[in-house]
Protein backbone atom coordinates (compact mmCIF):
# COMPACT_ATOMS: atom_id res chain seq x y z
CA UNK A 1 0.00 0.00 0.00
CA UNK A 2 2.86 2.43 1.14
CA UNK A 3 4.87 1.63 -2.52
CA UNK A 4 1.83 2.38 -4.22
CA UNK A 5 1.08 5.58 -2.80
CA UNK A 6 4.66 6.69 -3.41
CA UNK A 7 4.39 5.97 -7.21
CA UNK A 8 1.51 7.72 -7.30
CA UNK A 9 2.62 10.95 -5.74
CA UNK A 10 6.10 10.56 -7.65
CA UNK A 11 3.96 10.63 -10.83
CA UNK A 12 1.94 13.53 -10.29
CA UNK A 13 4.74 15.46 -9.06
CA UNK A 14 6.43 14.05 -12.19
CA UNK A 15 3.32 14.84 -14.59
CA UNK A 16 3.37 18.43 -12.36
CA UNK A 17 7.37 19.24 -13.64
CA UNK A 18 6.82 18.09 -16.99
CA UNK A 19 3.97 20.73 -17.43
CA UNK A 20 5.51 23.41 -16.02
CA UNK A 21 8.21 22.94 -17.91
CA UNK A 22 6.35 22.28 -20.98
CA UNK A 23 4.16 26.06 -20.27
CA UNK A 24 7.61 27.72 -18.93
CA UNK A 25 8.94 26.97 -22.32
CA UNK A 26 6.28 27.74 -24.76
CA UNK A 27 5.98 31.14 -26.60
CA UNK A 28 2.99 32.72 -25.18
CA UNK A 29 2.63 35.87 -23.20
CA UNK A 30 3.24 35.77 -19.15
CA UNK A 31 -0.51 35.94 -18.29
CA UNK A 32 -1.77 33.52 -20.30
CA UNK A 33 0.69 31.39 -18.75
CA UNK A 34 -0.25 32.29 -15.51
CA UNK A 35 -3.29 31.78 -15.95
CA UNK A 36 -2.38 27.86 -17.73
CA UNK A 37 -0.38 27.25 -15.14
CA UNK A 38 -3.21 28.14 -12.61
CA UNK A 39 -5.73 26.05 -14.39
CA UNK A 40 -3.29 23.13 -14.45
CA UNK A 41 -2.31 23.23 -11.15
CA UNK A 42 -6.65 23.53 -10.48
CA UNK A 43 -6.67 20.24 -12.79
CA UNK A 44 -4.01 18.70 -10.27
CA UNK A 45 -5.37 19.34 -7.14
CA UNK A 46 -8.61 18.83 -8.24
CA UNK A 47 -7.10 15.06 -9.77
CA UNK A 48 -5.55 14.60 -5.78
CA UNK A 49 -8.41 15.22 -4.00
CA UNK A 50 -10.36 13.01 -6.22
CA UNK A 51 -7.52 10.35 -5.89
CA UNK A 52 -7.78 10.52 -2.19
CA UNK A 53 -11.41 10.56 -1.73
CA UNK A 54 -11.60 7.42 -3.86
CA UNK A 55 -8.54 6.19 -1.88
CA UNK A 56 -9.82 6.79 1.41
CA UNK A 57 -13.45 5.59 -0.13
CA UNK A 58 -11.81 2.03 -0.47
CA UNK A 59 -9.62 2.01 2.81
CA UNK A 60 -12.97 2.73 4.18
CA UNK A 61 -14.49 -0.46 2.06
CA UNK A 62 -11.40 -2.54 3.11
CA UNK A 63 -12.23 -1.86 6.79
CA UNK A 64 -15.38 -2.54 7.13
CA UNK A 65 -14.90 -5.40 5.33
CA UNK A 66 -12.55 -6.42 7.95
CA UNK A 67 -14.77 -5.36 10.38
CA UNK A 68 -17.80 -7.73 9.35
CA UNK A 69 -15.87 -10.50 9.20
CA UNK A 70 -14.17 -10.14 12.47
CA UNK A 71 -17.99 -9.59 13.58
CA UNK A 72 -19.27 -12.93 11.97
CA UNK A 73 -16.42 -14.75 13.53
CA UNK A 74 -17.04 -13.60 16.95
CA UNK A 75 -20.65 -14.26 16.95
CA UNK A 76 -20.65 -17.74 15.43
CA UNK A 77 -18.32 -18.53 18.35
CA UNK A 78 -20.22 -17.03 20.60
CA UNK A 79 -23.31 -18.79 19.42
CA UNK A 80 -21.73 -22.14 19.78
CA UNK A 81 -20.38 -21.42 23.01
CA UNK A 82 -23.90 -20.81 23.88
CA UNK A 83 -24.65 -23.51 22.10
CA UNK A 84 -22.35 -25.40 23.69
CA UNK A 85 -23.45 -24.20 27.39
CA UNK A 86 -27.36 -25.17 27.15
CA UNK A 87 -26.30 -28.38 26.08
CA UNK A 88 -24.09 -29.43 29.03
CA UNK A 89 -26.90 -27.42 31.19
CA UNK A 90 -29.26 -29.68 29.76
CA UNK A 91 -27.32 -33.17 29.98
CA UNK A 92 -26.80 -32.16 34.13
CA UNK A 93 -30.38 -31.50 34.49
CA UNK A 94 -31.11 -35.16 32.37
CA UNK A 95 -28.29 -36.95 34.72
CA UNK A 96 -29.55 -35.57 37.95
CA UNK A 97 -33.11 -36.54 36.85
CA UNK A 98 -32.26 -40.02 36.32
CA UNK A 99 -30.33 -39.82 39.58
CA UNK A 100 -32.86 -38.56 41.61
CA UNK A 101 -34.91 -41.38 40.02
CA UNK A 102 -32.70 -44.53 40.85
CA UNK A 103 -32.06 -42.44 44.50
CA UNK A 104 -35.91 -42.69 45.15
CA UNK A 105 -35.74 -46.42 43.54
CA UNK A 106 -33.26 -47.27 46.06
CA UNK A 107 -34.94 -45.84 48.75
CA UNK A 108 -38.14 -47.20 47.92
CA UNK A 109 -36.63 -50.72 47.88
CA UNK A 110 -34.44 -50.31 51.02
CA UNK A 111 -37.46 -48.93 52.68
CA UNK A 112 -39.99 -52.48 51.45
CA UNK A 113 -36.81 -54.77 52.53
CA UNK A 114 -36.71 -52.85 56.41
CA UNK A 115 -40.72 -53.63 56.10
CA UNK A 116 -39.84 -56.97 55.03
CA UNK A 117 -37.37 -57.71 58.05
CA UNK A 118 -39.16 -56.04 60.64
CA UNK A 119 -42.24 -58.05 59.70
CA UNK A 120 -40.07 -61.65 59.59
CA UNK A 121 -38.50 -60.50 63.05
CA UNK A 122 -42.29 -59.37 64.27
CA UNK A 123 -43.33 -63.04 63.31
CA UNK A 124 -40.63 -64.63 64.37
CA UNK A 125 -41.12 -62.73 68.03
CA UNK A 126 -44.81 -63.78 67.72
CA UNK A 127 -44.46 -67.67 67.52
CA UNK A 128 -41.67 -68.12 69.88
Amino acid sequence: MKDQAKIIAALLVGAAAGAALGLLLAPEKGTELRGDIADYINDLVDTAKTKAQTTAGDIKDYSNSVIDKAKTKFSGTVSDLWDAKDKAVDAAKSKADDLAVKAGDAADEAKSKVKATANDWNNSVQNA
